[in-house]
């Protein structure tokens, strides 16, 4: 059973950093695909980035260059790190996963991915 843990939401002031977790088990983190997603109130979700296990990584809009993904396979666990918050990034955070056999790039950015984290928030606000 794939089970997705999210860690490492809080409070942080606009222009801080934050880096997020998604602890990845019941699999092997290197057969799967990654996908961070995250919803603000009253808006729909939106793909933050998705990452094959060779590392490449496609980047949704909101990134803009300020976020950076890292995976640990031996940790089973994902990093997204994010750099140059700004208020518009307040959300809760997803990570979602799908075997790299069963998905494509397009297929993760649209949201179509099984396993989902119950989501970790983030609030950036001075």
């Amino acid at each position: 059973q794939v089970q997705l843990v999210e860690s490492g939401g809080g409070l942080v002031q606009p222009g801080g950093s934050l880096r997020l977790s998604c602890e990845v088990s019941g699999v092997f983190l290197n057969s799967y695909m990654i996908g961070w997603f995250r919803q603000a109130p009253g808006k729909e979700r939106e793909a933050v980035s998705c990452t094959n296990s060779d590392g490449k990584t496609y980047w949704g809009d909101s990134a803009k260059g300020r976020f950076t993904i890292s995976r640990d396979n031996a940790k089973n666990t994902v990093y997204l790190q994010m750099n140059s918050l700004e208020p518009e990034d307040t959300a809760v955070y997803y990570c979602a996963a799908e075997h790299r056999a069963s998905v494509t790039f397009v297929k993760c950015l649209r949201g179509g991915m099984p396993y989902w984290g119950q989501g970790t928030q983030v609030s950036v606000t001075s």
